[in-house]
């Protein structure tokens, strides 16, 4: 189930090559290849990493000035994906192009839009400041799922799975399950999406400092904790999380920890997933190993969940007409599914009532 007017990261900025590197970066979203370079005034182009003559990469030919050319009989296209020469034919078909896909920039974050490209809106890009903030200080990551990505949603969406997947890591208490988190919608941005998420408000009080903290900032006391996150269509949350000494005001001095992470989710293929993620500090409080602990600790705890969820994956595989019993803690993704569902039929009901020729530029 893909929602296809829509953004979705398809990298970091820092992973696309330079306009003087010869090298092409590709990576395949929703089941479609997209090749992913520089111009030479820096703009940044998605094409389709398919040449239209017989299928061949276009990441595996080669860069010319601004145009790319196929490594295998050497159709040449440009950045509109128009083929402006094919070796031995003296008018090329007009026919001879290849998609474009609407490229945005935010944060460090490069967005394809994967649908119509008259619908493209950077209205919908989600708001991750703190990928690109001077107030911030963060190191980027990526991980690669081997399962769907609405199991990461799902993830993402319950956080009682931090007492017990995360108990040594990022959880260190059961009263994280044991609290009862406030789900409230997100407004849209514009009167196409009505509602772009929804917002999980999670408090958790008097609680020992998790092991995550403790690698950064030592507390003698319990700490007051709060996870409070967007989690927008198609798969991206943005959190402030931290915890400070139980019962200190928030403006209180002494320890605490505040944090901001925006973590996105792009579908590969129906079984794989891209997984973008960061999580920030203040850039006055901690100085690069703050950041690189920080980063460190997310890879490991990334992993458990990753663990866990290949392994519910393969359990799901062996008999996927089995039903999932739902529980009080699946609101917040039981919400969300209905919300992704009900965008995904209306886009679907929309193309049905106004079809257009396939695009192709």
């Amino acid at each position: 189930m893909w929602l296809r007017n829509c953004w979705y990261v398809i990298a970091w900025d820092h992973e696309i090559p330079a306009a003087d590197d010869p090298k092409l970066f590709t990576r395949t979203v929703l089941g479609e290849p997209v090749l992913v370079y520089r111009t030479g005034t820096g703009d940044i182009v998605a094409l389709e990493d398919r040449c239209c003559h017989r299928h061949a990469p276009l990441s595996v030919g080669r860069r010319e000035g601004d145009c790319v050319r196929c490594g295998y009989h050497g159709l040449k296209f440009d950045p509109q994906g128009h083929c402006v020469e094919a070796p031995g034919i003296e008018i090329v078909p007009a026919k001879a192009c290849v998609h474009r896909y609407p490229v945005a920039v935010r944060n460090r974050w490069v967005f394809v839009w994967m649908g119509d490209p008259a619908k493209a809106d950077v209205a919908l890009l989600p708001d991750n400041f703190s990928c690109d903030h001077p107030d911030w200080k963060n190191r980027p990551g990526y991980l690669h799922y081997d399962t769907p990505y609405l199991l990461i949603c799902d993830n993402l969406l319950d956080f009682s799975h931090l007492s017990y997947v995360h108990e040594k890591s990022l959880g260190g208490s059961t009263r994280i399950a044991q609290s009862r988190p406030v789900i409230e919608p997100v407004p849209g941005a514009t009167a196409d999406w009505p509602q772009m998420g929804i917002r999980v408000s999670r408090h958790v009080n008097d609680v020992p400092p998790p092991p995550f903290y403790q690698r950064f900032r030592q507390f003698d006391t319990n700490l007051d904790r709060w996870f409070v996150y967007e989690f927008l269509l198609p798969g991206t949350l943005l959190m402030h999380s931290g915890g400070r000494p139980t019962g200190a005001a928030p403006d209180a001095p002494g320890p605490s920890v505040r944090l901001h992470s925006c973590q996105t989710l792009t579908p590969e293929t129906t079984h794989t997933t891209h997984y973008f993620f960061q999580q920030s500090h203040p850039a006055n409080e901690g100085d690069d190993t703050v950041t690189e602990s920080i980063y460190n600790s997310l890879i490991g705890a990334f992993n458990e969940d990753r663990d866990m969820i290949t392994a519910q994956h393969r359990n799901i595989l062996l008999s996927s007409a089995r039903p999932m019993m739902p529980l009080a803690m699946d609101a917040a993704l039981i919400q969300f599914r209905r919300l992704l569902e009900a965008r995904v039929h209306a886009e679907h009901s929309a193309a049905i009532a106004s079809p257009h020729p396939a695009l192709t530029t």
